[in-house]
Formats: C-alpha cells, structure tokens, sequence
C-alpha cells in the first residue's frame, strides 16, 4: 500500500469513527440533554429517531448522488454539511434545534457513508488489498461505537454539548486533509442524469418506513396513524418501482436486486444490525435499570464486543482467504445466536464475569460478520454501480437496526403491561431477547442459502 493510499484510507477511517462516535456518545448524554432542556420524554425519543429517519430517508439517494456527481465531491460536502450541523446541535437551546440539527446530520451521514465505502473500491484494486481496506474500514466504524460509549460519559459529564463539538473538532481536521489524499477517477466531471421523480419517491417511501418503524415502540398508542404512515409509504413504494421501470436514468437499476450476493448481503445486514442493537438496548436496560449500574459501567462493560477493532482486520481476511465470504458470515451469525442464547439466563446475582462470555461472543460475530457483508454487497457489481449497492447495504443496516430496536421495545412493553416488580421487568427483557435471537437464526438460514452457490468472495455476475 503506497504512502497515498494509506493516507486516504485514514481519512476515509476517520469518517467512519466519526459517525460511529456520534451515535454512541448521544445515546450515552441523553439523560444530560433532557435535564438542561427540559425535554419531554417524546422529544428526547424523537431526538435519537430524527437521525435514523435522515440517514435511512436519504441513504440510497447519497449511493446514487455518489455515481453520478463524484465520490470524492459527494463525500467531502457531506463531511462539511456534518461538521456544520454537528455544531447547531451543540448550540442548541431548544428542542426543535436539536431535532433539526440531528436529522440533518443523519441525511449528511447517508450522502457520506455510501460515498465513502466506494472510494474504498476506488482507491484500492480489487482483491486482498481491497479486502483488508474493507476490514480495516468496517473495524474502525465498530470501534468508533464502542470508543464512543466511553467519550460519550466522560464528555456527558463535563458538559454534554461537547458530544456534538468533539465531532466538529474531528471533521475539520478531515476536511483539511482529506482533499489532498482521497482520489476519485470519476472526479471533475458530472455525468448521467438523476432522477428526481425517483428520488422524491424513494426518499418519502424510506422516511416514512422508518417514521412508521419507530411508532411501533408504542404499539398501542395511535394505531390508525401508524397504519396510515406505512400504507402511504407503501404507495410510494409502488411509486417508485413504477418510475423507475419507466426512467433512462433510473436512480436505482432495478436489474441490480438481480445479484444473490447482493440480495444475501442487504438481508444479513438488515438481521444482524437488527440483532446487534436490539441486544444492545436489552443489555443497556438490564445492566442500568435492574442491576443499578451506572452509564460509565455499563460503557465499560459493552466495550468488551469492540474486540472486533482488533480481529476484525487480523483475522477476518485470513478466514476469507480460506473459507469465502459466506461461511466467514454464517459463523459469525451461529456465534451472535449463541450469545443472545447465552444471556437469557441473565439474573439479578449476575457478575460481570457471567455476562463477559455473551460480550465477547457477539464481538467476534461482529467482527466476522460485518465486514464480509460489505464485501459481497459490493462484489461483482460494476464500479459505476458500487455507490448504489453501498447505499443499499447501509440502509438495510439502519432499517435492521430500527426494526429491531422498536421489536424489543414492542415486545417488552407488551409483556410487562402494568407490571412494575423488578421480577416482572427481568422477564419481559428475557422474553424481548428473543427478539435478536430469532433475527440471528434467521440471519443464518438466509447466509446458508448461499453455501450451494458461487461463493461471496468470487465475483457473481449481475444479469
């Protein structure tokens, strides 16, 4: 790897920790944020949707911004679009500031992510480089989450508008060095059309999928309303596909979805980030609520799944090298099922050392599953196309990961119903695991479909 390429890489790492970082630190100062804005328990929950409804919302429309307009332009405008926003939040007097200032974060995100994974593609030719480029870039987005756990307490107690300028210190220095080190072959000039039809359809469709994910947290208040937002999200749907079959220039090919590679990947995607931050969630509440552990302890105690910033880019290729992308991945769901297994037997004598083997375990899942799933989302798609299929994996992870968060919402609110004994809340989060633990199963029948097939490592032609 030339000195350049590694420079861009950095940068390109940079960007990824930076938006991994945002997400654990806010979840982490939310109690700080409510008590100095008197925020409402319904706008504080809105604070944390109003980022997953812009990234999800916009993420296929940033893939296919990507192709047409430049990677490397699309990147670093959206990094500077996040630097900016990422500012107001911390400036933020009021609620509508902050809920401004976080979905236009979150669609800045979906311009940067997608953006950012293909000038991986871009940077680095096909093979192993590129392969350990991905894990290297996939194992710093896990450990920008994990490592954000931690800032995100110490910064909440010194004052918690320093989780929205420490990203700001972050991205500046990017910004300044990124445009010397990131090269894109398709820079300077724009070419084919965009689809603006498409791109009002899709966008409305996702924000209202996602808009409509996050009212099933409360799944018995305003029925009529959630059946309302997913019914009008699926005319735009329909809206779409037919725009589409009908456009030259078509936002999203829909001969693409023609790839089971790439059908196999956004679907384990879409389960594991599912599985991942509905056990998250589970484990949070339970360690905080039930044992009475603080949010720094609880931070600690997580870190233990950011063991994948270490194998992720060690092993990972060399199982990949030997066994293929597919099998890498169905072992790294059969070991997240056997953590979520494990865990249901969580109690109020639990040490730490009886949940370590659970943390443990789904760190390695993480670090063999993630990272090949970016690989076959991509592979064997042709090189004008590899913003779409990013986009495409990225958004299944962030819808996975709303549906899963709002199915163990639903599921334990359900359960425990007017139950307020600590005995009663244990097992409505028992039965809520099964949430995580249903989607890895699911997850791993899906990566075995492929196993009869052309491996993810090779390239699988798309029709």
């Amino acid at each position: 790897m030339s000195a350049r390429a590694a420079g861009a890489l950095i940068v390109l790492c940079g960007a990824i920790f930076l938006e991994g970082i945002d997400v654990a630190m806010l979840n982490i100062a939310l109690p700080a944020i409510r008590a100095d804005l008197g925020l409402s328990t319904t706008t504080l929950s809105a604070v944390v949707s109003a980022y997953v409804l812009g990234y999800a919302g916009f993420m296929l429309l940033g893939g296919r911004a990507a192709d047409i307009f430049g990677k490397k332009r699309v990147f670093l405008t959206a990094l500077a679009v996040f630097l900016a926003f990422s500012g107001l939040g911390g400036l933020a007097s009021e609620g509508w500031m902050l809920l401004l200032a976080r979905f236009v974060t979150g669609a800045a995100s979906a311009f940067m992510t997608p953006a950012g994974l293909a000038l991986i593609t871009a940077n680095f030719p096909e093979g192993p480089q590129r392969n350990r480029a991905v894990m290297i870039y996939a194992s710093t987005a896990s450990a920008g989450f994990s490592l954000g756990l931690v800032a995100g307490g110490l910064l909440a107690a010194i004052d918690w508008r320093w989780v929205f300028f420490a990203p700001v210190v972050l991205a500046a220095i990017l910004l300044a060095v990124g445009p010397r080190l990131i090269t894109d072959r398709n820079a300077g000039t724009v070419h084919g059309k965009f689809d603006i039809s498409g791109a009002i359809a899709l966008t409305g469709a996702m924000l209202l999928a996602a808009f409509g994910v996050t009212r099933l947290e409360h799944p018995g208040e305003g029925t009529e309303w959630t059946i309302a937002v997913f019914a009008a999200s699926a005319v735009l749907w329909l809206a779409f596909i037919l725009i589409e079959r009908a456009s030259s220039a078509p936002l999203v090919r829909l001969g693409i979805l023609r790839s089971g590679a790439l059908i196999r990947a956004n679907l384990g995607a879409l389960l594991f980030a599912g599985s991942f931050f509905g056990f998250q969630f589970i484990a949070s509440l339970y360690l905080q609520e039930l044992l009475g552990w603080t949010p720094m302890q609880t931070s600690l105690a997580l870190m233990a799944i950011g063991i994948d910033a270490v194998v992720a880019p060690i092993l990972t290729p060399r199982l990949v090298d030997r066994f293929g992308n597919v099998r890498v991945i169905l072992a790294g769901f059969l070991l997240a099922l056997a953590c979520y297994g494990l865990f249901l037997r969580m109690g109020f004598d639990w040490t730490y050392a009886a949940m370590f083997p659970s943390m443990l375990l789904l760190g390695l899942a993480f670090a063999l599953g993630y990272g090949p799933l970016t690989i076959v989302a991509t592979d064997g798609i042709a090189e004008d196309e590899h913003g779409l299929a990013s986009g495409l994996v990225n958004t299944a992870i962030q819808f996975g990961a709303a549906l899963g968060l709002s199915g163990v919402s639903a599921i334990g609110a359900y359960m425990l119903g007017d139950a307020v004994s600590p005995e009663a809340r244990l097992e409505s989060l028992r039965v809520a695991l099964l949430v995580p633990l249903l989607a890895a199963a699911l997850g791993a029948l899906v990566m075995a479909t492929g196993l009869h097939g052309r491996d993810g490592s090779r390239r699988e032609a798309v029709a």
